[in-house]
């Protein structure tokens, strides 16, 4: 559960960091949120695996 709050204030603060310098998101939302995904399914694999 920690790795996943850490990982939530990561990107809150990334996202505060582009708005602030006005840099658009280096991946279009669906393909991100698609990478997102994957990684977490990914995890998610593994764990159970493990």
């Amino acid at each position: 559960m920690l790795a996943y709050a850490k990982a939530l204030g990561a990107g809150i603060g990334l996202g505060i960091m582009y708005a602030l310098i006005r840099v658009d998101s280096p991946a279009p939302p669906p393909v991100a949120l698609t990478g997102l995904a994957g990684m977490l399914i990914g995890f998610g694999l593994l764990e159970a695996v493990a």
